[in-house]
């Protein structure tokens, strides 16, 4: 099946800094957007960030601007949402997700059809 595999998740103290991985080799980024995505418990998806080849990355979310990058690993689908000063509130597991350049709307989720599993991230206070 094809899909995105997130990795680098876990359990931090707040102020802490993490990073989180998304293997997405079976994806052409000339093809497809990358997007990064969390849900924490109880309350409903948000869009974090996306990255397409052609334009960057963009943050989705008011209030990781200022302190989470979304980033590709040279010469790899591998694409990086590096977290810095967490809180409690970045609490959630954390997706990524492909969709066709053309087909897809990443900030709302949209035509987003290949999703990874997802990868915990936990802060504490």
């Amino acid at each position: 099946q094809l899909q995105p595999v997130e990795s680098g998740g876990g359990l931090v103290h707040a102020g802490s800094s993490l990073r989180l991985s998304c293997d997405a080799s079976g994806f052409s980024l000339d093809y497809y957007v990358i997007g990064w995505f969390r849900q924490a418990p109880g309350k409903e998806r948000e869009g974090v960030s996306c990255f397409a080849a052609s334009g960057g990355s963009q943050n989705i979310l008011d209030s990781v601007k200022d302190r989470f990058v979304t980033s590709r690993d040279n010469g790899k689908n591998i694409i990086y949402l590096e977290m810095s000063d967490l809180t409690p509130e970045d609490t959630a597991t954390y997706y990524c997700a492909a969709g066709g350049l053309t087909s897809s709307w990443c900030p709302t989720g949209h035509g987003m059809n290949y999703w990874g599993k997802g990868t915990l991230v936990t802060v504490s206070s």
